[in-house]
């Protein structure tokens, strides 16, 4: 492919300077009979009206050019710029430029030849021009894909091997075994760590100072479920009773993937409509929604742009959108281009799609997130916390068996109480009462 093919203007552009050339030369022909005549004195109106319709135009504009050549004396009009239109080979530059518009025009500046065979430099676009040109792009829902990586950005194959190379703990051992992820430095403030809390950004909210995210036998058949989705580029259904630690799960699992892909998280309200879901996608994927959620073709091609790329598509609490919305989560999955894989996840997530049989047949992967078993419990609550350490496998099962009943969420609000009361009295014993004094703040359905 030739430098001129690739790179010249949009035939819009050209047709639209034919135009342009051609109604010069009207305007030529026109102004100079007439002013023959005028200087002749015998100008009428019937001669401007037949000048108007020789050259494809109005009356008024024939006496325009009239006025304007009387006053300049100029036989030929001054050339308008016809209005600039990218070209995909332009914004595919623009992509590889990091989107920065400046940085496109000083490239166009220097290339203009290449640019503009046919026009010259006349015709190239000023910098405020070609700004109003993206912004016009990016409201008819043209995405750009930046290929320029960002500033101090780590390569994720690099950052796999310096995270095998350090040995951190908090991932799966070779063993299989689970571990924690590592405690906060002694002597930090409780708030910082709260807020530091892997729970933080996880959609669980949780005053645990301390606590860690333990890689359970459960976490490790999510990863697995969806590293293998993933790979395939399909749809995982996520789902479980309330509590049993499913969203978690899922987010843990996402950092412990070998490859890591640019994940989404679409935020959906409760029984979304049809345009409140097109903007939570939108937004998900960092695209303008105020611009484009009350446009419809122009949101739901950029949508689609938006799974051409591979990557990950993340929508808790599935069970809230109804079945008519879900069959456009369908329609997106099932377009020839896309690339992006789905988890849906939420408590009841299997019942919603059986609503929706359409997008239920394309789901890849179904794992089901189960409650803690009994012998479970006090090895990952003593990795979950180390309050834990001092209690007894006995009454750390009793509690179980009588109130939190293998629900990890439940475990986590006992685990917030106990740290509050040894707060209080710092010289209490990690005991059964103790135990039994958290479960009753609980209420009757922990």
């Amino acid at each position: 492919m030739t430098a001129e093919s690739s790179l010249s203007l949009s035939p819009d552009w050209k047709r639209t300077a034919s135009r342009s050339r051609e109604r010069a030369l009207s305007w030529q022909v026109v102004v100079r009979r007439l002013l023959v005549l005028d200087e002749a004195g015998k100008l009428e109106t019937v001669h401007v009206r037949i000048a108007a319709q020789s050259a494809g135009v109005s009356a008024r504009t024939v006496w325009r050019w009239l006025a304007a050549a009387r006053e300049s004396g100029r036989m030929e009009p001054v050339p308008r710029r016809p209005a600039f239109t990218f070209t995909d080979a332009l914004w595919k530059r623009l992509s590889q430029v990091g989107g920065n518009v400046a940085a496109l025009h000083r490239w166009m500046t220097d290339h203009v030849d290449e640019v503009l065979p046919d026009l010259g430099r006349e015709a190239l676009p000023s910098l405020a021009t070609l700004h109003l040109a993206v912004r016009r792009e990016h409201s008819q829902g043209r995405v750009l894909q930046v290929t320029r990586p960002r500033f101090a950005r780590v390569d994720p194959a690099g950052y796999d091997r310096a995270l095998a190379e350090l040995a951190l703990p908090g991932t799966v051992d070779e063993a299989g075994q689970a571990t924690a992820d590592p405690a906060p430095k002694e002597g930090a403030d409780s708030a910082e760590s709260a807020s530091a809390s892997p729970f933080s950004d996880s959609g669980v909210r949780l005053y645990v100072p301390g606590a860690h995210v333990v890689s359970t036998s459960q976490l490790g058949e999510v990863a697995e479920a969806l590293a293998h989705t993933i790979a395939a580029r399909g749809i995982v259904c996520v789902y479980g009773d309330p509590g049993h630690g499913k969203t978690v799960a899922v987010h843990q699992a996402l950092r412990l993937l070998p490859r890591r892909f640019p994940v989404h998280r679409a935020l959906v309200a409760v029984k979304p409509a049809l345009p409140q879901l097109r903007a939570a996608l939108l937004a998900a994927f960092n695209l303008p929604a105020k611009a484009l959620s009350s446009r419809t073709d122009a949101a739901d091609r950029a949508l689609l742009e938006a799974f051409r790329a591979p990557g990950v598509l993340v929508t808790d609490d599935v069970q809230r959108i109804a079945a008519p919305e879900l069959d456009y989560l369908r329609l997106l999955v099932d377009a020839p281009t896309t690339q992006t894989s789905l988890v849906l996840c939420g408590a009841g997530a299997e019942r919603t799609l059986a609503r929706a049989p359409a997008l239920a047949s394309r789901v890849l992967t179904w794992q089901q997130v189960p409650r803690l078993d009994g012998a479970q419990v006090p090895a990952v609550l003593r990795l979950f916390h180390p309050l834990w350490d001092a209690a007894t496998d006995a009454d750390l099962l009793h509690a179980d068996a009588t109130c939190a009943k293998g629900n990890f969420h439940t475990w986590a609000k006992i685990t917030s109480h106990a740290y509050a009361a040894l707060a209080r009295t710092p010289g209490t014993v990690v005991d059964r009462a103790l135990l039994s004094g958290a479960c009753s703040r609980l209420g009757p359905t922990p």
